[in-house]
Parts: C-alpha cells; sequence; structure tokens
C-alpha cells in the first residue's frame, strides 16, 4: 500500500479492542478470580513478548497469549480444560471495543484525507479475524486500508523493525516517517515509534499523564484522554 495520506496506524489490543472484556468469559469458570486472572493474563502476554525480543526468540502471538494464559491460571491455583482454552482463546477473535472506538472511527470514514490502518502484535489470522468478525469491529472493517501485522517481521513491539516494517507497507520513505501516526493505549508502544521518528498519540483514558521513564526523552507526540480527540488531533497536523 503507498500512500500519500497522512495515516492513522491504530494499535488492536489495548488501543481499539479491550482485552479486559475477556473478564466476561472468565466470569464463568471463576467468578471470584475472574478479574484477577484476565489482569495478569494480559500482563504475562505482553512480558512474553519482551522476553523473547531480548533473547532473539519469536513465538506466533496465539501461542503467547494461550501459554500467558497457563502461567496466569497456575499463580491463581487454577486450571481449565482444552475445550474450555479453546473456547477462551476463540473469545479474543470476539473481544469488545472501547466505547471511544465506534464514533471515532465513523468519524474517520468521512474523512478522505486520512488512510486507517491496524498495526499489531497479533498474528495476521488473530487481526484479521477480529476485524471481520468481532461483532463490535467488523461493521468498520472497510475503513482499514491495511492490516499489519508483526508476524512477518518475528519481532514484537516496540523492536524498531516493526515500525520500520509499517512505514514499508505503507510505502513511506524515512523522510515520510513523520506522516505515520501511531495511536495506542500502550506506552511502550509510544515509546517505540517514536524511537525511529514516527509520530505517536496516546491515549490516556485514565487520565493520568505521562509517567513512563524508560526513555525519559521519548514522550508522545500528542496525549488524548478519548479517541475522539485524535479526529481534531490528525486534521490539524
Amino acid at each position: 500500500m503507498a500512500t500519500d495520506k497522512k495515516v492513522l496506524a491504530f494499535d488492536l489490543y489495548g488501543t481499539l479492542l479491550s482485552t479486559e472484556s475477556i473478564a466476561q468469559q472468565l466470569e464463568s469458570h471463576f467468578p471470584a478470580k475472574a478479574s484477577s486472572i484476565s489482569n495478569l493474563w494480559r500482563r504475562y502476554q505482553l512480558e512474553y513478548t519482551w522476553r523473547l525480543n531480548s533473547m532473539g526468540i519469536y513465538e506466533p502471538f496465539s501461542e503467547i497469549t494461550r501459554n500467558s494464559l497457563l502461567h496466569a491460571l497456575a499463580e491463581h491455583d487454577e486450571s481449565l480444560d482444552d475445550h474450555a482454552m479453546a473456547n477462551l482463546m476463540n473469545a479474543y477473535d470476539n473481544l469488545s471495543t472501547f466505547p471511544d472506538a465506534k464514533p471515532t472511527l465513523t468519524q474517520l470514514a468521512s474523512i478522505p484525507t486520512v488512510a486507517s490502518v491496524v498495526f499489531s502484535n497479533g498474528t495476521q489470522t488473530m487481526v484479521s479475524n477480529s476485524v471481520q468478525n468481532s461483532p463490535d469491529l467488523s461493521p468498520y472493517a472497510s475503513l482499514f486500508a491495511e492490516i499489519v501485522s508483526v508476524e512477518s517481521v518475528k519481532q514484537y513491539k516496540p523492536a524498531p523493525a516493526v515500525y520500520f516494517h509499517l512505514a514499508e507497507r505503507l510505502g513511506k520513505s524515512h523522510p515520510q516517517l513523520n506522516e505515520i501516526w501511531l495511536v495506542s493505549g500502550n506506552p511502550f508502544d509510544v515509546v517505540g515509534a517514536r524511537s525511529v521518528g514516527l509520530n505517536a498519540i496516546w491515549v490516556d483514558r485514565n487520565g493520568r499523564g505521562w509517567v513512563d521513564a524508560a526513555v525519559p526523552h521519548l514522550r508522545p507526540t500528542v496525549v488524548v484522554k478519548s479517541l475522539e480527540e485524535i479526529v481534531a488531533v490528525i486534521s490539524d497536523a
């Protein structure tokens, strides 16, 4: 995909789709522990990607997602049979969007000067299934000009290679990197994008402000409290 438009590259998990919504699936198995297991599952899902990056090892995000669930369950002294595990993995294709996603995507559909893409750690199959099959997200599938997964790079965010891969897929050369605006609710993703010269909009839904100090001089280009604010941001850019 080559485009002269400004590009909004939306992170999927934790930005458009709420990984916390998986807790509803866990409640049928562990009513008192669902929220805690869900939070730990997400924590290990991300931690595993960083560990693997550091070791130069790649495992598909689907396997990482399954293994991190097993880890979270074990720490709670719980387990699930194969059928229940399969159902939970399938539920990842049907995560709920955050409330601010739908009105934002509706507005973006009417702005011809902006191209929107999905840019995710998920495998191509996982991300495509979510965009095409999620009840919340599928109505906006045609908005996304491209689905870009890190799968072909075999590294995870925030490795520089994945952001350069995004730029290559969009037909953007090095001088054009600032025409790409990452949109993410994950600080590590924002820092990764900024480290290679992309613009980055951090979605601070909790309103706590930027506190990430991994690389103190790398900060979001813009901070918003709702996805709906990015329409004005990209229009003025």
